[in-house]
Formats: C-alpha cells, structure tokens, sequence
C-alpha cells in the first residue's frame, strides 16, 4: 500500500521518528533559494525550525532536509505534508536516519558528532589515497561525499483595513516571497481563488476568496504567521 505522495508506508516504519524530515521528489527546475523559503513557509506551520538544507549537486537535487526544533513537529508535518503537490509535484517525507548538525548544537552531542565526522573523513581521505596507489597496480579508484548549507531570511513593510469581505490585504511579507509561497499557505482554505504579489511594492499581496465567511477564516488562522522569524504576516480586509 502507498501514501498519497506515492512512497511505500513501509519506509517510514523501518525509520523511528525525529526531528529531522527528510523530502524528496521536489521540483529540480526551482531556484534553490524560492524552494527553501517555500518549504520553511509551509513547514513552520507545524513548529518552530532549526534549519532547512536544500542541495543542488547532483547527488542531493530533488531533495531537501527540515530540521524542527521538537518532535512532535516533524510528525505533524510528515502526516500533513505527505503527498502535498508542491510546484506540481507531489513531495514525499519520512524521518531522516542521522540526526542534524542543528539537533547536535540543541543537544550538546555537536563536538562528538563532528569528532566522529572527522575520524571518518580522515578514514576515507586515507582509503583514498590507498585506492590511489593500488590504482598503479590496474585497480579502480573510490567515490566522494557532498555538505551541508545554511538559511537565510529577508525584510518588508506596508498599510490597509476595511468592512469584512471577500478580498484580504496581506503585508509585511518578506522580500523574497513568491505568488507560490502564499498560494501554498491560503489555498489550504475553503473558498479560496488566488493570490497575487502587489507589482512594484515591497511586501504587499493580495489574497482572494469566493466569499467573506471564507477569507474571515484564512484572515483569522493566518494573521500574524511568520513566513520567516522577522516578519508576522499582517492581514486585514481589503478597502474597496
């Protein structure tokens, strides 16, 4: 049997959970950083993070990790967010099998993780150089490894209010926020229609619904969302 994201339930018994997700089958065609704010966008809804790490080498394209601070996190988005359709492609989640850098620092095991990374580097640098060597003699050559990134978050402002309707003014967005990033936090709501950034100004959008009683309920679980730490979205009803 399969999740709706199309991977085996089976993979995540095997995998006790963490705070650590890791997701796959995300759209290669994305900006690194559109996908990483994107993924805290929708991740966060579900508690604080610590760090998102999103690749492009070869190795790691198409994949992503979301480090949350608790838990109890991770297990809500991975049951929420599984088989979400992110940038037209279903993601898939499960807990990932080694505990993050992020984790280690929150947890006072970073120096004996990073010992234990040294010892293995140190290891493979000299399997290396064996291989190296033994390749004089006609034998094959070993393989490398790839690292880990940081985030980053922007800045913003803006104004607005009026009588309940149908039209919501959102603001205080970050610089880098995407049509996308909003559509995945608003459409999750009934009655909802589009979004659309506000061209030529800062941090301002619009977002619409088929009804007032339905942009009242988006206004009301949204106001005050930080999309990053920085900037609690404010929202209101649009002046007509």
């Amino acid at each position: 049997m399969e999740t709706s994201g199309g991977a085996p339930e089976t993979m995540m018994a095997d995998i006790p959970p963490s705070q650590t997700v890791y997701i796959n089958n995300l759209n290669t065609k994305i900006n690194k950083q559109e996908m990483k704010l994107t993924l805290y966008c929708l991740c966060s809804q579900y508690g604080p993070i610590l760090d998102v790490v999103a690749l492009k080498t070869a190795k790691m394209r198409g994949q992503a990790f979301i480090v949350f601070k608790e838990i109890s996190a991770a297990i809500a988005a991975v049951r929420a967010l599984q088989g979400f359709p992110l940038f037209d492609k279903p993601m898939r989640l499960s807990y990932a099998k080694s505990k993050s850098d992020a984790v280690a620092k929150l947890d006072g095991t970073f120096m004996e993780l990073k010992k234990r990374q040294m010892q293995e580097k140190k290891a493979a640098v000299k399997d290396a150089a064996q291989k190296k060597q033994k390749k004089q003699d006609g034998t094959p050559a070993g393989v490398p490894a790839a690292a880990p990134c940081p985030t980053e978050a922007p800045k913003v402002s803006g104004t607005g209010s009026a009588t309940p309707n149908h039209l919501l003014f959102v603001e205080n967005l970050p610089t880098n926020t995407t049509d996308v990033m909003l559509a995945v936090l608003f459409r999750q709501f009934p009655g909802y229609k589009e979004v659309r950034l506000v061209p030529g100004k800062e941090g301002i959008a619009f977002a619409e619904f088929e009804n007032e009683q339905a942009a009242s309920v988006a206004l009301n679980a949204l106001n005050g969302y930080r999309i990053v730490p920085e900037h609690p979205m404010q929202i209101s009803y649009a002046k007509r």
